[in-house]
């Protein structure tokens, strides 16, 4: 990792922890869906839990790559599927079936894929594949609402952008990360837009709690 990576890394995890102080601040101004707590708390042990991989190592002895692994990641894409299946689209029935599927995709990796990795590629390429059609539902719904020309007030305009540009972002680089450590440039370049757009992510999710409110006729 070189030294500008090193500075975006750090970066990414103090602006992760800016918005979980700035959702706590905001979560309940204009916001008639009191669900949006759940977003704060879920900001909250993200950037928890990236202090604990980060400095953790220097209290207590742990399996890094299974933190991650088998709770950071799975959370997140957990919460995303019911932040946008249950609760932005109204459709909780999605939420299970996905998620469920999600799940499901740990059992073939554990019998196909055993190869030790940094991030399970399989099980991180199923969670993006199903939270890119959320993504896609989302865009679909805020294009078609009558709100449109009020996007910056939409909470989930900003969260669905962050979200796109990250997770969706990133997908062929987690996907693909064996056959493209392989090529230092190309790793280079790709991981420090890892970094960047996480970043920018969690400065959207900030702006989405200074900036975006929903109204009670949006669901």
């Amino acid at each position: 990792m070189t030294d500008f990576q090193k500075i975006l890394q750090e970066s990414m995890i103090w602006t992760e922890g800016l918005a979980a102080v700035i959702s706590v601040i905001y979560y309940n101004r204009n916001n008639k869906e009191k669900y949006w707590k759940y977003f704060s708390i879920y900001l909250i042990i993200i950037f928890l839990s990236e202090i604990i991989g980060k400095w953790g190592g220097l209290i207590i002895e742990y399996n890094k790559q299974n933190f991650f692994n088998y709770f950071v990641i799975p959370l997140e894409f957990l919460f995303f599927y019911w932040l946008y299946a249950a609760k932005s689209l109204g459709r909780p029935k999605l939420f299970y079936t996905m998620s469920l599927l999600y799940l499901l995709s740990f059992v073939s990796s554990e019998f196909f894929f055993t190869t030790k990795k940094i991030i399970l590629s399989f099980n991180y390429t199923v969670g993006c594949l199903l939270l890119m059609v959320l993504v896609i539902m989302e865009y679909y719904k805020q294009i078609n609402s009558s709100e449109i020309l009020n996007f910056n007030r939409n909470k989930m305009f900003y969260i669905n952008l962050g979200v796109t540009l990250f997770y969706i972002g990133t997908l062929p680089f987690w996907t693909f990360f064996n056959l493209i450590k392989e090529y230092k440039e190309l790793h280079y370049i790709y991981f420090s837009y890892f970094l960047m757009s996480g970043i920018i992510m969690y400065l959207l999710f900030s702006i989405s709690f200074i900036w975006g409110k929903q109204s009670s006729s949006s669901y």
